[in-house]
């Protein structure tokens, strides 16, 4: 299953379940000055997350682009990006966690209409409870009922504090506990684990995360929950690039055909493979940040900008990126995104 594929089979997924498709925004925020570029699906969305009425309904679905740098340093690995998607599903004030957590798990192993995954190769996790909230004893319930009814045996449900369970888009607004779901890459975890062992599996990047599902009911200040939403809302996520390695059966997310076109054209470079990967997911960040209309500077996005296309020269051999290797990259990329992205054709 192609990169291009898992976007249509999840959009065309939630479209079945009554939700209406909506285009990414772009990574520079429209409604938030408090941020330079939308780290979330649902950014874009906070205001009808607070409340407000969206004119397409109380159902929305959408891949979103996404940029983060609080991880740039463990760029590199098995699983960490800048530039991302986040393909995502919202109800506000509708449905809530047995039919955000019971479609999360049909979209993942339906071989019909999903990613056929192997459900035996799943685990969960869940909030633990705090002085802002209670244990999320239900959504633990949920999962147990699901398991069960697929007959999958063994322990994979785990409960973690606040720092792991717990989503909010800063210190103030909404906020609430999630479930994630991570998915074993080795296969031979398939019997559940332990917590210990789950805790350990993940920190070897054996687990990875590919869905998080937020039940945002309460809202925050100064990063106290004050009281709790008009209504219930659901915030989904899961990373394109994570669900690609996993479907395509990878081990790293730079392996997938979404980085493959890439990295083939560094593949006889003298440096190392983690060079290589910084330099393609640097590159592709930059690509999508001017085609957003950034441009290199010393301050705010702009200086974002300029540090990752520095960050990419430093990384190559000879440190330096020639006109004729930019527009290699340049082209290599609009190539593999102009369907899904038309924009970035029109700027390259």
């Amino acid at each position: 299953m192609t990169s291009s594929e898992i976007r249509k089979r999840f959009l065309d997924f939630f479209q079945k379940k009554r939700h209406t498709i909506l285009p990414s925004a772009s990574l520079i925020p429209e409604n938030d000055p408090t941020v330079l570029f939308n780290t979330a699906g649902m950014q874009p969305l906070a205001p009808y997350l607070l409340g407000q009425d969206h004119p397409q309904g109380k159902r929305l679905a959408n891949i979103q682009k996404c940029l983060r740098t609080n991880d740039i340093d463990e760029v590199g690995d098995n699983t960490h990006l800048t530039f991302f998607e986040m393909m995502g599903n919202w109800s506000l004030g509708d449905y809530f966690k047995k039919e955000a957590i019971e479609w999360s798990f049909e979209l993942l192993t339906s071989k019909e209409e999903g990613f056929g995954l192997d459900a035996r190769r799943i685990c969960v996790t869940c909030f633990e409870g705090n002085d802002n909230a209670q244990k999320d004893k239900e959504s633990a319930e949920i999962w147990r009922e699901i398991f069960r009814k697929n007959n999958i045996k063994g322990e994979r449900i785990y409960f973690l504090p606040a720092e792991k369970n717990w989503w909010s888009p800063g210190e103030n607004g909404p906020c609430g506990p999630d479930t994630e779901m991570f998915y074993d890459l080795t296969g031979k975890l398939t019997d559940g684990m332990t917590k210990e062992e789950f805790l350990k599996a993940d920190q070897e990047q054996k687990m990875v995360e590919i869905w998080n599902d937020v039940f945002m009911e309460y809202i925050q200040k100064d990063g106290k929950v004050i009281g709790k939403l008009e209504k219930k809302n659901v915030d989904t996520g899961s990373g394109l690039e994570r669900i690609t390695t996993v479907v395509q059966g990878k081990e790293s997310i730079f392996d997938t055909d979404l980085f493959a076109p890439v990295m083939d054209l560094m593949a006889k470079a003298n440096n190392t493979l983690r060079n290589k990967r910084i330099i393609a997911d640097h590159l592709r960040a930059s690509v999508f940040l001017i085609a957003d209309g950034v441009l290199p500077s010393n301050t705010d996005r702009g200086y974002i900008l300029r540090r990752l296309i520095r960050r990419a020269i430093v990384n190559t051999t000879d440190k330096q990126l020639d006109e004729g290797r930019i527009t290699k990259f340049v082209g290599t990329i609009v190539e593999g995104y102009k369907e899904f992205y038309p924009g970035l054709k029109d700027k390259e």
